[in-house]
Protein backbone atom coordinates (compact mmCIF):
# COMPACT_ATOMS: atom_id res chain seq x y z
CA UNK A 1 0.00 0.00 0.00
CA UNK A 2 1.61 3.10 -0.78
CA UNK A 3 2.02 5.98 1.74
CA UNK A 4 0.00 9.14 1.56
CA UNK A 5 1.83 12.08 0.72
CA UNK A 6 2.87 14.70 3.31
CA UNK A 7 0.55 17.33 2.69
CA UNK A 8 1.64 21.08 2.99
CA UNK A 9 -0.82 24.39 2.79
CA UNK A 10 1.40 27.13 1.46
CA UNK A 11 -0.23 30.59 2.64
CA UNK A 12 0.80 34.07 1.93
CA UNK A 13 -1.38 36.29 4.53
CA UNK A 14 -2.31 40.05 4.93
CA UNK A 15 -1.82 42.35 2.30
CA UNK A 16 1.59 41.43 1.12
CA UNK A 17 1.42 41.52 -2.59
CA UNK A 18 5.05 39.55 -2.94
CA UNK A 19 5.17 35.70 -3.72
CA UNK A 20 8.02 35.06 -5.49
CA UNK A 21 9.89 33.32 -2.56
CA UNK A 22 6.88 31.50 -1.91
CA UNK A 23 6.53 29.86 -5.17
CA UNK A 24 10.39 28.70 -5.35
CA UNK A 25 9.06 26.99 -1.75
CA UNK A 26 6.31 25.62 -3.09
CA UNK A 27 8.50 23.84 -6.25
CA UNK A 28 10.73 22.54 -3.55
CA UNK A 29 8.65 21.14 -1.74
CA UNK A 30 6.48 19.30 -4.74
CA UNK A 31 9.73 18.20 -5.92
CA UNK A 32 10.57 16.46 -3.15
CA UNK A 33 7.62 14.72 -3.48
CA UNK A 34 4.71 16.66 -0.98
CA UNK A 35 1.33 17.11 -1.97
CA UNK A 36 1.01 21.03 -1.83
CA UNK A 37 -1.61 23.12 -1.76
CA UNK A 38 -0.86 26.92 -2.55
CA UNK A 39 -3.77 29.27 -1.55
CA UNK A 40 -2.47 32.72 -3.42
CA UNK A 41 -2.11 36.40 -1.94
CA UNK A 42 -3.87 38.22 0.56
CA UNK A 43 -5.57 35.68 2.39
CA UNK A 44 -6.91 36.33 6.02
CA UNK A 45 -6.28 34.00 9.36
CA UNK A 46 -10.02 32.55 8.92
CA UNK A 47 -9.35 31.79 4.99
CA UNK A 48 -6.07 29.65 6.30
CA UNK A 49 -7.33 27.61 8.79
CA UNK A 50 -10.69 26.93 6.91
CA UNK A 51 -8.25 25.65 3.89
CA UNK A 52 -6.10 23.81 6.35
CA UNK A 53 -9.20 22.19 8.22
CA UNK A 54 -10.47 21.08 4.48
CA UNK A 55 -7.51 20.08 2.66
CA UNK A 56 -6.83 17.83 5.55
CA UNK A 57 -3.27 18.90 5.59
CA UNK A 58 -0.42 18.09 7.83
CA UNK A 59 1.53 21.13 7.75
CA UNK A 60 0.65 24.92 7.83
CA UNK A 61 3.33 27.03 6.48
CA UNK A 62 2.95 30.76 5.61
CA UNK A 63 5.47 33.26 4.15
CA UNK A 64 5.19 36.67 5.40
CA UNK A 65 7.07 39.73 4.18
CA UNK A 66 5.04 42.40 5.26
CA UNK A 67 6.18 43.04 8.91
CA UNK A 68 2.66 41.68 10.28
CA UNK A 69 3.70 38.24 11.32
CA UNK A 70 2.96 38.61 15.14
CA UNK A 71 -0.69 39.77 15.44
CA UNK A 72 -1.65 37.17 11.86
CA UNK A 73 0.00 34.47 13.89
CA UNK A 74 -1.92 35.34 16.76
CA UNK A 75 -5.12 35.16 15.35
CA UNK A 76 -4.55 32.29 13.09
CA UNK A 77 -3.27 30.29 16.05
CA UNK A 78 -7.15 30.88 18.04
CA UNK A 79 -8.22 29.63 14.95
CA UNK A 80 -6.22 27.11 14.30
CA UNK A 81 -7.52 25.86 18.08
CA UNK A 82 -10.59 26.56 17.13
CA UNK A 83 -10.74 23.96 14.18
CA UNK A 84 -8.76 22.07 16.09
CA UNK A 85 -5.79 21.97 13.84
CA UNK A 86 -3.55 22.74 17.07
CA UNK A 87 -1.16 19.54 16.58
CA UNK A 88 -0.45 20.61 12.50
CA UNK A 89 3.34 21.34 11.96
CA UNK A 90 3.22 25.16 11.86
CA UNK A 91 5.80 27.26 10.22
CA UNK A 92 6.65 30.37 8.79
CA UNK A 93 9.16 32.41 6.28
CA UNK A 94 10.06 35.63 5.15
CA UNK A 95 11.39 38.82 6.44
CA UNK A 96 11.01 37.93 10.28
CA UNK A 97 13.61 39.66 12.56
CA UNK A 98 15.33 37.54 14.69
CA UNK A 99 13.90 39.07 17.76
CA UNK A 100 10.37 37.77 16.91
CA UNK A 101 11.18 34.13 16.72
CA UNK A 102 10.93 33.52 20.06
CA UNK A 103 7.61 35.22 20.66
CA UNK A 104 6.64 33.32 17.06
CA UNK A 105 7.56 30.22 19.11
CA UNK A 106 5.70 30.95 21.84
CA UNK A 107 2.75 31.49 19.90
CA UNK A 108 3.29 27.97 18.30
CA UNK A 109 4.94 28.00 15.46
CA UNK A 110 7.54 25.09 15.31
CA UNK A 111 10.28 26.95 12.79
CA UNK A 112 10.97 30.05 11.55
CA UNK A 113 13.19 30.30 8.22
CA UNK A 114 14.14 33.83 7.09
CA UNK A 115 14.86 34.86 3.75
CA UNK A 116 17.27 33.18 2.29
CA UNK A 117 17.17 29.84 4.19
CA UNK A 118 18.20 27.05 2.26
CA UNK A 119 15.26 25.31 0.38
CA UNK A 120 16.77 21.60 1.34
CA UNK A 121 16.74 22.73 4.94
CA UNK A 122 13.11 23.53 4.90
CA UNK A 123 12.27 20.10 3.44
CA UNK A 124 14.52 18.40 5.75
CA UNK A 125 12.88 19.67 8.82
CA UNK A 126 9.69 19.47 7.13
CA UNK A 127 10.00 15.45 6.84
CA UNK A 128 11.35 14.64 9.74
CA UNK A 129 8.68 16.70 11.77
CA UNK A 130 5.89 15.67 10.02
CA UNK A 131 6.80 11.86 10.26
CA UNK A 132 7.24 12.43 13.90
CA UNK A 133 3.44 13.93 14.04
CA UNK A 134 2.31 10.83 12.39
CA UNK A 135 3.99 8.50 14.55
Amino acid sequence: MAKRKIRVLVAKPGLDGHDVGAKVVVRALVDAGFEVIYTGLRQSPEAIAEASRDEDVDVIALSILSGSHIPICQRLKVLLDEYGLGDKLWIIGGNVPDQDHDTLREIGLDAVFNTGARLDEIVRFIKEKALDRAA
